[in-house]
């Protein structure tokens, strides 16, 4: 199957502080042929980073918790545990995002930064590609209060043992897709880690 599509046509529906833009287009089928014309809207999230702060010596993890626009609709209060994260900027390297992001939000300096995949969050309506790594960092004196005012960011810091991190996480007190990725692939490789970094 050559897997081609066509943009049929593309405009603008929105730009505030995201973008959405509303396409018509077709796609090849696995059957052959094209589809019929199909509408859809996209919204453009660029090049996205999360970086999970990990302090191998004292086996912590840095969660940090923000209200989420994105989380209003359920019955839980929209404040989510989350890991540091934030957008590729123009002129930024992802390794650059995710050094700048770990101070902005936690207060805390990366001493050594490990990839662990790259992907896309929710591809059936977003382009945002995501870069996540793992970030050696000292836990000690980590905490408080943190993000930027300009940003209308308010971002509480804690450091946690990975048990509890892992706890909230089959507790499904932690319930956004990244960090969840992030504590299963440190569930996976933190023997390996801890080895490496100690």
């Amino acid at each position: 199957m050559d897997k081609d599509f066509e943009v049929l046509d593309k405009h603008e529906v929105y730009h505030g502080f995201f973008l959405l833009e509303k396409y018509r287009l077709k796609h090849r089928l696995f059957a052959g042929g094209w589809s019929p014309e199909v509408e859809r809207e996209l919204f453009r999230r660029g090049s996205c980073v999360a970086v999970l702060l990990y302090d191998p010596i004292k086996d912590t993890v840095v969660l940090i918790e923000q209200f989420r626009v994105g989380a209003i609709l359920r019955p839980e209060a929209p404040w989510l545990l989350e890991i540091v994260a934030g957008a590729v900027e123009e002129g930024e390297s992802p390794e650059e995002v995710a050094y700048r992001e770990a101070v902005e939000e936690a207060g805390c300096e990366i001493l050594e930064l490990l990839p662990i995949n790259s992907f896309y969050t929710t591809p059936g309506g977003s382009s945002e590609w995501l870069s996540l790594y793992c970030g050696r960092i000292d836990s000690t004196g980590v905490g408080g209060i943190h993000g930027l005012d300009h940003e209308q960011e308010d971002i509480r810091v804690s450091v946690v043992s990975f048990d509890e991190a892992y706890r909230l996480m089959e507790q499904g007190k932690i319930n956004s897709g990244i960090p969840i990725v992030a504590i299963q692939w440190l569930a996976l490789n933190r023997d390996k880690l801890r080895s490496q970094w100690t």
